[in-house]
């Protein structure tokens, strides 16, 4: 039962205080996806975490709460904490690269309305190698800005202890990444990279590349020809898109549009989208091309163009 079915139940006889118990949970629920998905990774998995926190709201007593935001945001915390030490293990068994699972920004303003960094998918690849409950404390500093006494209630440990994580976590996403150019640096890099993609022109896509620039592609192992292992450097990615670039590109079309806050290419054939490719870059050029095939994370992308993105 979602949170608009049970304020229908409640106008039809049910009491008064689960409507009210929906509207505050219907105030908080953007956050809640927020904190879940930039723990998971994943909108289906985070939408489950979401569901689970309504049907636990509707159940407590609520009497007993004093700050309902704050509980809630602990409670959906606690179970997706739980729910990243279970995706670990699976993620050991996936087939090929794993990616974070595209959400779109333009299509949900309320995803991107925090503090944008911790939503790209270049910082959500690094925070998959912190540990479940590092990411959580940089997750509700950096992206929510939590006071560090309600981070340590949550995750239930002391605040220096939580200080100390967030430093740590804040530290690593730094060293490991390199200064990213500016959005429209970004998108004019991404356009030339599409551009030079589809012509397999092999100079310009050279020109374009970092020397260690490195190509993931998520396929989930079910889409036919995607690579399966990551392809580093700027000669030797350039020349695998040449070689696929005319299987690849026959029949696309190409629209523009914002994933996890950042432009990005939607690619589809017949009106469905089968392809969402991302850049990262620094001033040395693209560091990361990224492509989402696979057909299951592709669901939360919409085929429209967005027309800032143009």
């Amino acid at each position: 039962m979602t949170v608009a079915d049970t304020v229908s139940a409640s106008e039809s006889g049910e009491p008064e205080d689960l409507e009210q118990a929906a509207a505050v949970f219907a105030s908080v629920r953007p956050r809640l996806f927020g904190i879940a998905y930039r723990m998971l990774s994943s909108v289906t998995e985070a939408e489950d975490l979401v569901q689970e926190v309504w049907l636990r709201w509707q159940r407590y007593d609520r009497s007993t709460v004093d700050n309902p935001p704050a509980f809630l945001a602990k409670t959906i915390t606690r179970l997706a904490i739980n729910a990243a030490q279970s995706a670990r293990s699976r993620r050991e068994t996936y087939i090929g690269p794993w990616l974070p699972e595209p959400v779109d920004t333009g299509a949900d303003p309320h995803l991107g309305a925090e503090r944008g960094e911790a939503l790209e998918l270049a910082v959500l690849l690094l925070l998959e190698r912190l540990s479940p409950t590092e990411r959580a404390a940089y997750v509700l500093r950096e992206a929510f800005e939590y006071p560090y006494r309600q981070i340590a209630d949550i995750i239930q440990l002391n605040e220096p202890a939580v200080r100390q994580l967030v430093s740590r976590a804040r530290k690593r996403v730094l060293v490991e990444r390199r200064t990213p150019v500016t959005r429209n640096e970004q998108r004019r890099l991404l356009k030339a990279f599409v551009a030079a993609a589809r012509a397999g022109d092999l100079t310009a896509l050279e020109e374009l590349f970092a020397a260690d620039v490195i190509s993931y592609t998520d396929s989930g192992g079910v889409v036919r020809g995607a690579t399966r292992f990551p392809v580093v450097g700027a000669s030797r990615l350039a020349k695998v898109i040449k070689a696929f670039s005319p299987r690849f590109w026959a029949g696309v079309e190409v629209g523009w549009g914002s994933t996890n806050g950042q432009p990005s290419a939607l690619l589809s054939r017949d009106g469905r989208v089968f392809g969402v490719i991302t850049v990262n870059a620094s001033e040395q050029g693209i560091d990361q091309v990224l492509w989402m095939v696979n057909p299951a994370k592709l669901t939360a992308v919409s085929t429209g163009s967005d027309p800032a993105q143009a």
